[in-house]
């Protein structure tokens, strides 16, 4: 039972690290904190769910166009809002994005309602794998290798081609990578759109096996916040390790204290981490 759940734990740790890679970004890039992470993921939902029920397609195969939808959503939040405050003193950018965040999940309710919806049929759908005695859902595992090949796409690019070396670039020093010819308007909204595209694809992956709502991305942003904290800004692997610690702290915290605990041992954690390394633990 203990390997069932650690193994459970797992799986949802390598879709929690899609999620993260994309906030890590923006906060090791841009240095701010978008507050409407969790909503650009509920958008995916919806568009993976939309795609479903008005034309009949699979989950898995509307993974570009949930993609491509909370990209363009991120590339013009950075565009028509970020740019405007990104200078501003304070605390101006993060409650813009807080205020987008409530912009975007009441708008979601207004227009689609709060009632819960599922996405009933999915080539993956009720499939499992038994290995001994550890059985696996198909969704899951389906969502937790895509995760994990989105993330080291995201590792990949970031680290070894020009544009990732130019985010590098930005992150570290703006005003010496506007010298060196790197144009970081672009930049800067470049991030803000793979950070949309990664929780686009997320999204899509969840909603074969958890309801949509305009409440479903809440607490992936707060989870996200814990996980990229954890692993350092900016620490894509960081933020793949820490997301697998929080999967199994979930997942075995649940089984040991009950499901009303498992949130408050994943918070206990975080807080106990970050008395002992203010910077996480992959932070630098």
């Amino acid at each position: 039972m203990i390997l069932q759940i650690i193994v459970s734990g797992i799986l949802m740790g390598f879709v929690y690290s899609l999620v993260a890679v994309g906030l890590t970004l923006t906060w090791g890039v841009l240095d701010i904190i978008n507050f409407a992470h969790g909503e650009f993921l509920m958008m995916g939902m919806y568009s993976a769910f939309w795609m479903y029920s008005l034309f009949g397609m699979d989950p898995l195969l509307s993974i570009p166009f949930a993609m491509g939808i909370v990209f363009v959503m991120g590339y013009f939040t950075y565009r028509l809002i970020i740019k405007k405050v990104i200078n501003a003193p304070g605390l101006t950018a993060l409650l813009a994005t807080f205020g987008l965040s409530l912009l975007l999940r009441n708008l979601a309710q207004f227009i689609w309602s709060p009632n819960y919806r599922f996405i009933n049929q999915s080539i993956v759908m009720d499939k499992k794998i038994v290995l001994g005695s550890i059985t696996l859902g198909v969704p899951q595992m389906v969502a937790a290798i895509s995760s994990i090949v989105m993330t080291m796409a995201v590792f990949y690019f970031v680290e070894k081609t020009k544009t990732g070396r130019a985010i590098q670039a930005t992150a570290l020093d703006k005003n010496t990578a506007k010298l060196m010819g790197i144009h970081t308007e672009k930049i800067y909204a470049l991030t803000f759109g793979i950070s949309g595209a990664c929780v686009g694809i997320a999204g899509a992956l969840t909603a074969t096996f958890f309801p949509i709502h305009p409440e479903s991305g809440a607490l992936y942003s707060l989870l996200a916040f814990v996980i990229v904290a954890l692993g350092g800004f900016g620490n894509i692997k960081g933020a793949l390790y820490s997301a697998i610690i929080i999967g199994i702290t979930e997942a075995l915290g649940g089984f040991l204290f009950g499901t009303q605990f498992k949130y408050a041992l994943v918070f206990l954690i975080y807080l106990i981490v970050i008395q002992i390394k203010p910077k996480g633990l992959f932070g630098w």
